[in-house]
C-alpha cells in the first residue's frame, strides 16, 4: 500500500525538501525548458505579490492579531473537513474506494462529534487525512501536466491543474453548493470563501522564511508547487527519476550540493539572513 499522507507534512517537505534543488537548478543546472510561459508568469507572479502584500496579507496578519491559536486551528479544521468531499469524491473517480470509505468516515465522525468540523477526533483515532482534487485525478487518469502557468488571484497551476478549480468547486464543494442553492444578500455569498483564503494565508505566514531565503521567489514557488503535486500524485512516494527531471537536476554532471550551500550561506549573510 502507499504511504498515508499527512497535508500540514507534506507542504513543509516540498517547500523545505526542494530549496537545494532549486538552488541548483538557477544557479548550475542547463537553462530550464519546462516554463515557456515564464515571461508572463513572473509578471502575473508580480501582480499576486504586490496584491499580497498591499491587502491579503495584511487582512491575514490582522486576524491572527485578533485570533488565539486555538480558534484559529478550530477554523482551520471547519475548513479541512467542510472540504473532505472533495477529495471523496476524486477517490472515487480515481478507483479508490478504500480511501473513499476513509475520507468519508472522517468527514463524518468530525462533522458529528467534532462539533461540525471545529474539532479534530478523527485525528485523534487514528484515521489518515488524505489530500486530492480534480487536477490529482486527471494526473491519475494519465492527462499530461501541461505548461506551468501562475494565474492572478490564483497563482500557480497548470494546464491540467486549472481543471479543479470550476470542477471541484461546481460538483464537490459543499460551501460553493450552499452559495448556489440559497439566496445571500449584501455580499454574504462571499464569507466562507474569503474567510478560507485568509485562513491558508495566514496559515502560510509562517512559512514565509523560505521564500525570503531562496535565490528566486519565483522559481522557488514554481518548483514548490511542482513537486508537492507530485507528491500528491503518487502518494508521498514519487520516483526519484521524474523528481530530477522535473528539478533539472539530473542533467547537470556539475552539481555540487556543497558548493551549492556555501553560495546560499554567502547570499543570506549578504541579505541579513542568519542561517543555521
Amino acid at each position: 500500500m502507499h504511504p498515508k499522507i499527512n497535508v500540514k507534512q507534506l507542504a513543509r517537505l516540498a517547500f523545505g525538501a526542494v530549496a537545494l534543488a532549486l538552488l541548483a537548478a538557477c544557479h548550475i543546472a542547463p537553462p530550464r525548458t519546462d516554463d515557456p510561459n515564464e515571461n508572463v508568469n513572473r509578471k502575473v507572479y508580480a501582480f499576486n505579490d504586490k496584491l499580497d502584500k498591499a491587502v491579503i496579507r495584511p487582512v491575514a496578519v490582522g486576524y491572527r492579531n485578533v485570533t488565539t491559536p486555538a480558534v484559529r486551528t478550530a477554523v482551520s479544521d471547519f475548513y479541512t473537513n467542510i472540504r473532505l468531499p472533495i477529495t471523496i469524491g476524486n477517490q472515487l473517480l480515481q478507483g479508490r474506494p478504500g480511501q473513499a470509505a476513509v475520507t468519508t468516515g472522517r468527514f463524518v465522525v468530525n462533522l458529528g462529534i467534532g462539533f461540525l468540523g471545529f474539532k479534530d477526533p478523527a485525528s485523534m483515532l487514528g484515521m489518515p487525512l488524505y489530500d486530492s482534487d480534480f487536477g490529482v485525478t486527471l494526473a491519475r487518469w494519465g492527462v499530461p501536466e501541461g505548461e506551468y502557468l501562475v494565474l492572478p488571484f490564483v497563482g500557480p497551476t497548470t494546464v491540467r491543474d486549472v481543471w479543479k478549480l470550476p470542477v471541484d468547486s461546481y460538483f464537490f464543494d459543499p460551501l460553493s453548493y450552499l452559495s448556489r442553492n440559497h439566496d445571500f444578500h449584501h455580499g454574504e455569498y462571499y464569507v466562507p470563501s474569503v474567510l478560507y483564503l485568509v485562513t491558508l494565508r495566514a496559515r502560510a505566514i509562517d512559512a514565509e522564511s523560505f521564500l525570503a531565503s531562496a535565490y528566486d521567489p519565483y522559481v522557488f514557488m514554481r518548483d514548490a508547487y511542482r513537486q508537492q503535486r507530485l507528491y500528491q500524485i503518487y502518494d508521498g512516494n514519487p520516483p526519484e527519476d521524474v523528481i530530477e527531471k522535473m528539478q533539472g537536476v539530473g542533467d547537470s554532471k556539475d552539481f555540487d550540493p556543497d558548493q551549492l550551500l556555501k553560495e546560499q550561506h554567502s547570499w543570506e549573510k549578504q541579505n541579513g539572513q542568519n542561517p543555521d
